[in-house]
């Protein structure tokens, strides 16, 4: 197909939820071999557009329409690009050009189930993988097993995404930008039409991010398909898309250019680092710190290979490095999660220092209740309101007044508005959005008041502005509270103007020790 043909249409489409209005009079028009790309803050409509197009349940609009163009083959059903005179990629038949309207058609319709199997979507912090099975059987597991080439495409997949190094491992065992490579690679097994990716690298390195980046572009103009992406991350927009809208509260604020639309938007993004604050003794110790463990198909794993630091009192400390450099598991070694297979991580509580690979009351159990720890694969109570969710997570029954007031006082410190606060305690987690949810579980973490706080990509889906909130939220909490963090992230930005001090990791070993800005440097000279 040498020419451009439009394959999907947004037309008009507003949504409502509970009577909050998320999408309003939308619209767009996408071309084979092109990317639009969606920017805005928090709750801006990008994730209910994205699930709109991709028919899942209770995303119907409330009017307009979403419109899909494809050659559908009468004979056997399957649905391919819209080609001129090409038969039906499948069973040769001769294929009929159509534009299908997906949510006029009933639940249970075939052309409806047929052309939703060509849709493909990644889902911001989503991970769900087979986690007993090795990488090179999930993705196996997304391509049809009467295939002859099944192997053959699944390791292709694999070095798409820049994964054959570990093609063999547990899924469970990897990190969380690994897993989101993995769960990408799945979805481009189903060889869609239609391609959907909400925060792809959200959690992944800039290296990572750059080469997913490109071929996901590369993708898409050799497949002729058409992809829609939404990201708080206007690099990737600018460097992915051929058009953009940016989006605020469900409304359309700017279209066209998507660097002319991002530069508008990141005009709101601003941050002044504080001076430095002064520093306590030494809190968290590790000495030579290892973390190996045995699998069958590759003997001795070294997650974490020899670790020391000492991070102190009040200081915000990073790690930093690709995917899978043992940044997640070294924190969890801090609390207490994965014990060290040898050498030690202590942490100093009162006048003792706990040795947290020692299990039980008298171990690790003295220091557990001081420590905080909000993962990459955070969960919220579905059917609690965000106030149960927080006055759950504080472990302990107090007056129903003092819950809302430390309720209100913790969600107004991770930027959501005064005025939203009432609206946004009785509201559940299903009717917020992904990055509003991620702020309510790190409000979870801070209700604690925990001495210790480790973040495990704490900023991967939200845009820049709530960044710079949660960034103070950090700072705030230390200064105010003199709490000390962990800080496991692949944002520069937040490191540089959140962090004290940095550590580079790389194949389980620490390979330097110091400011954000000589760390930053060295991890980027040497990617």
């Amino acid at each position: 197909m040498d020419e451009s043909v439009e394959l999907l249409t947004i037309e008009n489409v507003t949504k409502t939820f509970n009577g909050r209005v998320v999408l309003n009079n939308v619209s767009a028009k996408i071309s084979s071999g092109k990317v639009l790309g969606l920017i805005g803050k928090s709750a801006a409509g990008k994730s209910v557009l994205i699930h709109m197009i991709r028919g899942s349940e209770g995303y119907g609009p409330d009017s307009g329409r979403i419109l899909y163009h494809v050659n559908h083959c009468p004979k056997c059903g399957h649905m391919d690009i819209p080609l001129k005179g090409v038969p039906c990629s499948k069973c040769g038949a001769e294929s009929k050009d159509e534009w299908i309207d997906y949510w006029s058609l009933k639940e249970y319709d075939p052309v409806r189930q047929e052309l939703k199997g060509h849709i493909a979507i990644m889902i911001q912090r989503t991970f769900s993988l087979f986690g007993d099975k090795s990488v090179v059987e999930n993705v196996m597991e997304a391509i049809d097993a009467d295939d002859p080439k099944r192997i053959e495409k699944a390791v292709g997949l694999l070095e798409f995404v820049n994964m054959t190094h570990r093609a063999t491992h547990i899924a469970r065992d990897l990190s969380g930008g690994e897993k989101q490579r993995i769960v990408m690679a799945r979805q481009l097994a189903k060889e869609p039409l239609f391609f959907l990716a909400d925060e792809p690298t959200g959690t992944l390195d800039p290296h990572t991010s750059s080469l997913i980046h490109k071929r996901l572009v590369e993708y898409v103009r050799e497949h002729k398909i058409c992809m829609v992406l939404a990201s708080h991350w206007p690099e990737a927009v600018v460097k992915m898309s051929d058009e953009a809208i940016w989006l605020d509260s469900g409304n359309v604020v700017m279209e066209g250019d998507p660097k002319t639309v991002t530069d508008k938007f990141m005009e709101e993004y601003h941050f002044e680092k504080g001076e430095s604050t002064e520093l306590g003794e030494p809190l968290i110790v590790a000495e030579n710190a290892q973390k190996h463990y045995f699998s069958v198909s590759r003997g001795v794993v070294k997650a974490v290979d020899g670790v020391s630091l000492t991070i102190k009192e009040r200081e915000v400390f990073a790690l930093v490095g690709l995917s899978g450099a043992g940044k997640t598991t070294t924190s969890r070694m801090i609390a207490g999660m994965t014990p060290a297979t040898s050498g030690s991580v202590k942490i100093k509580i009162g006048d003792d220092w706990i040795d947290m690979s020692e299990s039980g009351f008298a171990g690790k159990g003295r220091a557990t209740p001081y420590i905080g720890f909000l993962h990459q694969e955070y969960t919220l109570y579905p059917f609690d309101t965000v106030l149960q969710n927080l006055s759950t997570s504080i472990g302990m029954k107090m007056p129903a007044e003092l819950a809302k007031m430390k309720a209100i006082q913790v969600l107004l410190s991770v930027g959501f508005p005064r005025k939203d606060i009432e609206k946004v305690l009785y509201a559940y987690p299903d009717t917020l959005s992904v990055g509003e949810c991620q702020r309510i579980a790190f409000a979870q973490v801070l209700i604690k008041e925990p001495k210790i706080i480790i973040l495990d990509e704490p900023t991967g889906t939200m845009d820049p502005i709530t960044k710079v909130i949660i960034a103070k939220s950090v700072l705030k909490a230390r200064d105010e509270l003199d709490e000390t963090f962990v800080v496991v992230s692949h944002d520069m930005d937040f490191i540089l103007n959140c962090c004290d001090r940095a550590a580079f990791m790389k194949n389980g070993k620490i390979v330097d020790i110091g400011t954000p800005e000589k760390i930053i440097a060295e991890f980027d000279n040497q990617q």
